[in-house]
């Protein structure tokens, strides 16, 4: 798995390159504006809502004492959780309305890189914008569901920090697993697909760390990760199916 990881960070390092070589950018103008309009309005909501659930929590503390330090926390708290919960939809909602914009990003890396003799099932633009709502919908529930108990955790002294890495990699990996889908629309079936990530976990995550951490930056952060994210996960994925088409 480590090495699946170490090649999904690696593959960032030449997605530049790749989309200006094939003159690809103009294809994400698009998603791009879905990326930076989705995140403005998730971090709007993040910074409204914090204050306003924070009162609502600071005033279940009956008490004088300590009430604005318990309203200071709480403010906190419910701010990284709604953060936390924002990136997620983020995530999903950026990706599952990308597909249609995506997938045929992704076909065209992928005949530069196997020559435009291969196969592939063919699919509509409803087709993939119908995929993408369904794979995302089905991630964004288990992500939810996992973020719950995880999140909890990270109020237990020590084990906290365990916590945090878990929810990196947990986010990590979804992220990763949409720009991987991109390409796996193309050969595999829906059951298929979700196979093939779970085959390919570190691959995923190596993807998805980058992703995560490119949303740190401000901006630019937003309107680059998908585009250089679908790209390195489309040269890995292409290679990975490959391997599993060859005869044994």
């Amino acid at each position: 798995m480590i090495q699946n990881i170490v090649k999904g960070i690696q593959a960032y390092f030449g997605a530049f390159g790749l989309i200006s070589k094939l003159k690809l950018w103009k294809y994400f103008i698009i998603p791009m504006f879905i990326s930076l309009l989705t995140a403005t309005f998730v971090g709007f909501m993040a910074y409204t809502f914090s204050d306003n659930i924070g009162h609502y929590v600071a005033n279940f503390w009956k008490w004088e004492f300590g009430k604005q330090t318990f309203e200071v926390i709480s403010t906190f708290i419910s701010g990284l959780i709604i953060v936390v919960i924002g990136l997620i939809l983020y995530k999903h909602i950026v990706m599952a309305l990308s597909a249609p914009f995506m997938s045929p990003v992704s076909e065209k890396i992928e005949d530069y890189l196997r020559g435009e003799d291969h196969t592939h099932r063919i699919t509509s633009f409803q087709e993939q914008l119908i995929r993408g709502i369904r794979i995302n919908l089905r991630n964004l529930t288990r992500e939810l569901l996992l973020t719950i108990p995880i999140l909890l955790l990270g109020f237990i002294p020590v084990i906290g920090i365990i916590s945090t890495v878990l929810l990196f990699l947990m986010q990590a990996y979804y992220a990763g697993f949409g720009n991987m889908d991109y390409t796996l629309e193309r050969h595999f079936k829906y059951r298929e697909s979700i196979n093939f990530v779970k085959e390919n976990k570190g691959l995923a995550i190596g993807n998805g760390i980058v992703f995560m951490l490119f949303l740190l930056i401000p901006i630019i952060g937003v309107i680059l990760v998908l585009p250089l994210s679908v790209t390195a996960a489309t040269t890995e994925t292409i290679k990975k199916i490959q391997l599993k088409k060859l005869p044994e």
